[in-house]
C-alpha cells in the first residue's frame, strides 16, 4: 500500500509550552528544535517531532477518565529509577495503575503517559 501522508510532529496542548517543552526535553534528551512563547518543537534527528502549543483556557485530561483520548509511551532502561527522575522533574504518579509491567504518570500539563522497561 502506497502511503498518503507521513507523520511528521506529535503536538500536545497545553497551558504553557515553554515549560511543558522542558519537562519532556528533559525526560527525552530532545533537543529544543525551535521554540516561542506558543510553540515548543523538539527533535532528536528521527522523523517525528514532538512539539507543545499554548492553548488559552486549557484543560488537562483526567485520568483514569474517559476523556482521555491519546497518550505517549515511552521505554526506559529501568522502571523505577524512570519513575523516580520523572516525578523529580516534574511529573506526578497516579494511585490508580492499570496493570503491571508498566507505570502511568501525569506530566506537568495533565497528560497522562506510560514507561516501560525496554
Amino acid at each position: 500500500m502506497t502511503a498518503i501522508a507521513t507523520v511528521s510532529t506529535i503536538i500536545l496542548d497545553c497551558a504553557d509550552a515553554k515549560a511543558l517543552g522542558e519537562f519532556y526535553r528533559t525526560a527525552t534528551g530532545w533537543e529544543v528544535a525551535s521554540a516561542d512563547d506558543d510553540f515548543v518543537y523538539l527533535d532528536n534527528g528521527g522523523p517525528v517531532q514532538l512539539a507543545f502549543q499554548r492553548v488559552p483556557d486549557y484543560v488537562a485530561p483526567g485520568w483514569p477518565d474517559a476523556g482521555k483520548q491519546a497518550h505517549l509511551d515511552l521505554k526506559v532502561a529501568d522502571l523505577d529509577t524512570a519513575t523516580a527522575d520523572l516525578v523529580a522533574a516534574g511529573a506526578t504518579k497516579p494511585e490508580f495503575q492499570p496493570g503491571d509491567g508498566w507505570v502511568v504518570l501525569i506530566d506537568p500539563a495533565g497528560h497522562p503517559f506510560c514507561i516501560s522497561a525496554g
